[in-house]
């Protein structure tokens, strides 16, 4: 029986891709990706050719049944996003839930994924924390979810792009000026930079920038961590 495989990308450096996702990459015939021109930068450089075809936000329904089509015709096929973890703040969840009905085996080639990635260097010693992804684009939204997190005694993790993040940076000042952030920029590529302080000294940095590039992942701490920044 054919099978689809859900398969973990790097989140930047290209060296980061495991040798299990090359082999998975090597064998099927079919790849389906979030962008076809940025999965072929990937596949290029360990000199991988095969069929690409698209399968993103904007067309993961359909694109679904015409890869249950292709599963029909005995092709193994591998999905990616563009870089990391498929279904996590990307497409893969519609696609893994037709292509279950449909009945055929799908199997998770794990890797890298921001959010894990943010983790492992926030410091963070607590033993849960609440993936949040995008926070809602509608300011009355974002606040109140803002709201929410901020007053459970357990980290969160979000996900923001260069054009809002100073934004949303006050937005968390406003809520609680003291409390401490982890900012990652450009996590594993060349200009990667990760800043842990208050919101308050990060809102002064990043106000003072002449300009913000890349995509950033943020770890707001609980109360507890903002207190043992302010002692030491």
């Amino acid at each position: 029986m054919a099978t689809l495989y859900i398969v973990a990308t790097p989140i930047g450096n290209l060296e980061d891709i495991t040798l299990r996702a090359l082999n998975v990459l090597k064998s099927v015939e079919v790849i389906a990706c979030e962008d076809t021109r940025h999965t072929q930068k990937l596949l290029s450089k360990y000199e991988i050719h095969k069929r690409l075809i698209a399968t993103h936000a904007h067309n993961e329904e359909s694109s679904a049944k015409g890869i249950v089509g292709l599963l029909d015709q005995g092709l193994d096929i591998a999905f990616v996003s563009d870089a990391g973890t498929p279904s996590i703040s990307d497409p893969g969840a519609r696609l893994v839930t037709c292509v279950r009905k449909a009945g055929y085996d799908i199997v998770a080639i794990p890797g890298a994924s921001a959010f894990s990635t943010l983790i492992s260097v926030a410091g963070y010693v607590g033993k849960t924390f609440t993936f949040e992804g995008f926070l809602p684009i509608k300011k009355g939204k974002r606040t109140s979810r803002l709201e929410v997190l901020i007053n459970r005694d357990e980290a969160f993790i979000i996900y923001e792009s260069p054009y809002r993040v100073l934004k949303t940076l006050k937005e968390i000042k406003d809520i609680d000026s003291k409390r401490v952030v982890v900012v990652a920029r450009e996590m594993t590529k060349t200009h990667e930079e990760i800043i842990r302080d208050t919101i308050e000294n990060v809102v002064d940095d990043f106000s003072s920038r002449s300009s913000i590039k890349g995509e950033f992942a943020i770890c707001i701490c609980p109360k507890a961590a903002s207190v043992e920044i302010e002692e030491e």
